[in-house]
């Protein structure tokens, strides 16, 4: 294929997404502009084609894929729009539907064709693993960049944030979960009953604890990239008539501290 696929940015996920292209397609663009080096590594091990501006970065790329972390969602995307690019824009970071459908006004008010989508599992190592959900129009032209890649994308429709609503509510069982088990478990410490909980834990669902420990220690790890997306959480629920609340505590009470 001679699309020209651009990644911004190629971090964890993102270059699992960009080596899935790799299958498809000759290259697959990255802009080195105000990166770390950890990212120039990734990209030169996975053999991405490094662009060295935002400008010739959208210059070049007939689709962007946006990937990072959700609070800065909006300024990538006014970035992009500041180049002039012209072609079609992938958002796919973990934001709110109502968050997507501001980006995606603001870029096709400047003639940019805007893909609201969401990232759903592990990175993109293997088939099974990981899904690219996708909404709105010229999905055809992305799906191409992906078919003979372990990634797997579904279309939801032509209506921007249902691919963010998705993801939304996926990660508010996910991370959401994971939040609300740590928090049992602190108050079981604090009475004394930590061992008698886990211990009927495992009876009922047995090597339950055990997951419970490798999930709260993964999410520690990495606790500084879910604050942001706790927000679009909460911001999702309240435009759903759903009180935010306990979204918002998890930022206060689970991820901050573990920052």
């Amino acid at each position: 294929m001679n699309t020209k696929l651009g990644f911004l940015h190629p971090g964890e996920m993102g270059i699992s997404l960009a080596a899935a292209a790799l299958n498809c397609l000759d290259s697959v663009y990255w802009c080195s502009q105000g990166r770390s080096s950890a990212t120039r590594e990734r990209a030169k091990q996975f053999g991405l084609t490094e662009l060295s501006t935002l400008q010739e970065f959208c210059n070049t790329c007939d689709i962007i894929i946006g990937v990072c972390p959700p609070h800065a969602a909006q300024e990538q995307a006014s970035a992009v729009i500041a180049t002039g690019f012209s072609g079609i824009y992938v958002e796919a970071n973990a934001i709110a539907p109502n968050t997507a459908l501001e980006i995606g006004n603001t870029m096709q008010a400047a003639g940019i064709a805007f893909i609201d989508g969401g990232i759903i599992g592990l990175p993109a190592w293997k088939s099974g693993t990981t899904w690219l959900y996708l909404a709105g129009s010229h999905t055809t032209t992305v799906i191409d960049c992906f078919k003979k890649g372990p990634l797997e994308i579904k279309i939801l429709g032509e209506t921007i944030g249902q691919a963010s609503a998705l993801k939304m509510c996926f990660a508010a069982w996910n991370k959401g979960n994971t939040a609300l088990q740590t928090a049992i478990l602190g108050t079981a410490e604090v009475n004394g009953v930590r061992a008698a909980l886990e211990q009927q834990w495992d009876i009922f669902n047995p090597g339950f604890t055990r997951q419970t420990h490798h999930r709260i220690t993964d999410v520690a790890r990495k606790a500084w990239r879910f604050v942001g997306e706790m927000e679009e959480i909460a911001t999702t629920m309240q435009h759903s008539g759903i009180p935010p609340e306990f979204f918002l505590g998890i930022i206060l009470w689970v991820f901050l501290p573990s920052m």
